[in-house]
């Protein structure tokens, strides 16, 4: 009898009441839970949870997975009423809410400090709930009150559904000072603890005894991430820190060395690393054995958010930080420094320098290169992949200007030329933007992981990553292969794919690898003359690419931007995505800014430091300071941005008017890109641009009219000021021209 019973139930579950689709992402998103974390749960594919709530494509579990899905909606809308608004309006990854409660229950055993309940993040912009959160906090209950079933935030690299206790608080706390003095450490998820440092190395010694911040490496050989600290105003009067640094220590990025917070730390031992006590600094003491005994602080006021890459992330309350940097942790890596900092300890985080070897005879373990990393030391470029002032060219006569034939010279488009006749017949200006170019340039990008070696005359190999001298001046645009078939352009419309702004070369010039294939693909023979090549290679930055790619997609997906929509929904999408919550927004263009930073970090400048010409700067020392990786990155998202507008002029007879980086404006008839796209029920031109959220692909930039470009070119006396720059919103001003 039970065995029927059993099927009885079975058959029921199998036809359990779901909510509509939208109903279902909302009760998500209110308990913080992302797709990854349900479709882990339930044992599915991340977009089988994503299709259960598609409102164009809906599709329905069926089996146990229905069953199982059914009853976590059913406990998630007892949480969530439909009336009360949801938690966050976006899902970060392991991010909720605690309820304001005043009842105290039981502490949990070992709990490093009180845990005060907070409410939601969304709230804190209300003056009332922020009141009564702030009453709840201060009013340090002896114990912790948490609704059944919730979770602490997963810290970076953890897994859905489990967490290290080490870092069962999260990646980060944002360190504040309550009304009545006591100082709070907001952590990821809601929570909030009572710190009782009263100095700075009382603080350090806190947050990581007792605070249980961190997070998982994030590949096998490598090191767990250090908890991170964000002082506010607030913090820094209470641990005797200047609120603002001086014009002085601004320029010199730190406070003096003999501050007395600096005095502190020396006399506990603590010691700070070269860069000393800046906007971003960390304390530490000598690892004992594997135990690393490291802090990091980030401060807004003295612009660790900058404002260019992070908006207004620095004024926001300190949950809401919490919340905004724990999304940015998760996803991409604790926050090691600016943008740029962190896209390049990303690169080193997924392919650390070394591993631990096999056991030895004895059964101990050796520290050994990881294959497919950069190693521990620092490589020389090849003269030709030098900037200017390197030790390498210290003997070249002062003033020396290089040429093309001496000096590699990869970098972005900057490119624009008069409209023509038929053009200016038409209404619209309209921009496309290739979204994450400079990512999508890296994927699957072969770099060299070694030295370079010089060989004169060799045989072009587009598999071999270096730098070749090479004369591309034969390549003539106006006939080209596109594929197996040779098809004649106006090559007078096109740029270069050669150079930067668009020129054709005169003679031999340096170019990276990617650049000379493409030469190849358009059909022409090449015979370089010399080459620096690189024999120990790799495609280093594929799980930099991945990872970059994946924080940028469920961001956007949280935001109401799916990478499945079509085209006219994309663009619908897209349009004031930052409004529907603007912390996302600001995550989304904080995980832009670490790809292009961490790429321009490969070939960081002086920086200051009392440098001169020929003499080292302290970039140099970096293994991670690589000026051909940098040159390849830029020189195939060149290419890969001219292949896409070769095959559109194709097809299409429609030629770009400028581009600027990764931004392309075309002459059209409407407002829109589909207005000039070549789309065919709903499929674009195959290589060519495609409208999506993906890496690679293009979202609208902005639209103005023809006539206000001529006025503009008018105005400045410039028929080819490149109007890619202006495109967005039209403005224009005498600073923007450089007059």
């Amino acid at each position: 009898m039970s065995e029927l019973f059993d099927a009885v139930d079975a058959l029921v579950a199998s036809r359990s009441a779901l909510p509509p689709t939208e109903e279902r992402k909302r009760l998500r998103i209110a308990h913080g839970l992302t797709l990854d974390e349900v479709a882990g749960a339930l044992k599915v594919r991340r977009a089988t949870v994503s299709a259960w709530e598609s409102v164009k494509k809906p599709t329905e579990p069926r089996g146990p997975e229905r069953e199982a899905y059914a009853r976590m909606l059913k406990q998630l809308a007892e949480l969530y009423p439909a009336q009360v608004p949801a938690t966050f309006t976006g899902a970060p990854d392991s991010a909720e809410a605690e309820p304001v409660s005043a009842e105290p229950a039981s502490e949990p055993a070992g709990a490093p400090a009180h845990v005060t309940p907070q409410v939601p993040a969304s709230d804190l912009a209300d003056p009332a709930p922020a009141a009564a959160a702030r009453t709840a906090s201060t009013t340090r209950p002896t114990s912790t009150s948490r609704r059944p079933g919730t979770r602490k935030a997963a810290p970076a690299g953890i897994p859905a559904g489990g967490t290290d206790p080490r870092f069962e608080n999260g990646p980060l706390a944002v360190v504040d000072v309550a009304d009545d003095g006591q100082v709070l450490a907001y952590c990821t998820g809601g929570l909030v603890l009572d710190v009782p440092a009263k100095s700075l190395p009382s603080l350090a010694e806190w947050t990581l005894k007792e605070a249980k911040l961190g997070a998982l490496k994030l590949s096998g050989p490598g090191k767990d991430a250090d908890p991170l600290l964000v002082l506010t105003q607030a913090a820094l009067e209470r641990y005797s820190l200047p609120v603002t640094l001086t014009e002085e220590e601004r320029l010199a990025g730190r406070i003096p060395e003999g501050h007395k917070v600096i005095k502190q730390l020396t006399r506990a031992d603590w010691k700070l690393t070269k860069r000393g006590f800046g906007p971003w600094a960390r304390v530490y003491r000598p690892a004992q054995g594997s135990e690393r005994s490291c802090v990091q602080l980030c401060i807004p006021s003295w612009n660790a958010l900058d404002s260019r890459h992070w908006d207004t992330a620095g004024q926001l309350p300190p949950a809401e930080l919490a919340r905004l940097l724990g999304v940015y942790a998760s996803r991409v890596m604790t926050p090691r420094g600016s943008t740029a900092v962190t896209g390049l300890e990303l690169m080193t985080a997924l392919h650390p320098a070394t591993r631990a070897s096999a056991p030895d005879a004895t059964g101990k373990r050796h520290s050994e290169h990881n294959p497919g990393s950069l190693g521990n030391d620092p490589v020389d470029p090849a003269p030709c992949e030098a900037p200017d002032g390197h030790p390498v060219l210290k003997d070249l006569p002062r003033f020396h200007v290089r040429g093309p034939a001496e000096k590699l010279f990869e970098e972005a488009y900057d490119w624009a030329r008069p409209l023509t006749d038929a053009e200016c017949t038409l209404r619209h200006l309209v921009g496309i933007d290739v979204n994450m170019a400079f990512a999508a340039g890296a994927n699957g990008l072969n770099v060299g992981l070694g030295a370079p070696t010089h060989v004169t005359n060799p045989v072009f190999d587009p598999k071999l990553p270096g730098s070749w001298l090479v004369d591309l001046s034969h390549v003539d645009l106006s006939k080209v292969k596109v594929g197996k078939e040779w098809v004649e352009l106006d090559g007078s419309l096109l740029p270069s794919p050669f150079t930067p702004k668009g020129e054709r070369p005169e003679g031999p010039a340096w170019y990276a690898t990617p650049t000379v294939a493409y030469a190849v693909e358009l059909g022409y023979e090449v015979r370089p003359l010399e080459a620096w090549l690189r024999y120990e290679n790799g495609r280093y930055l594929d799980g930099w690419y991945n990872r970059l790619r994946d924080a940028y997609l469920a961001t956007m997906a949280d935001l109401g931007v799916d990478a499945d929509l079509a085209p006219a929904d994309f663009l619908a999408a897209m349009d004031g995505y930052q409004t529907r919550d603007p912390e996302l927004a600001i995550v989304a263009t904080a995980i832009k800014a670490t790809v292009k930073g961490g790429i321009g970090k490969l070939r960081e400048r002086p920086r200051g430091e009392g440098w001169r010409p020929g003499e080292p700067w302290r970039a140099l020392s970096r293994p991670t300071w690589r000026p051909d990786i940098r040159a390849a990155v830029i020189s195939r998202t060149r290419v890969n941005l001219h292949r896409k507008i070769v095959k559109h002029a194709a097809f299409t007879g429609q030629y770009p008017v400028a581009i600027l980086s990764d931004c392309v404006v075309y002459a059209a008839g409407g407002p829109t890109p589909l207005d000039f796209l070549p789309y065919r029920d709903g499929k674009p031109l195959p290589g060519g641009f495609k409208l999506g959220v993906n890496p690679g692909l293009v979202k609208h930039e902005g639209t103005q009219s023809v006539l206000w470009g001529e006025e503009v070119r008018e105005r400045f006396n410039a028929p080819e000021l490149n109007l890619a720059r202006y495109i967005k919103d039209g403005t224009v001003t005498d600073v923007d021209n450089g007059e």
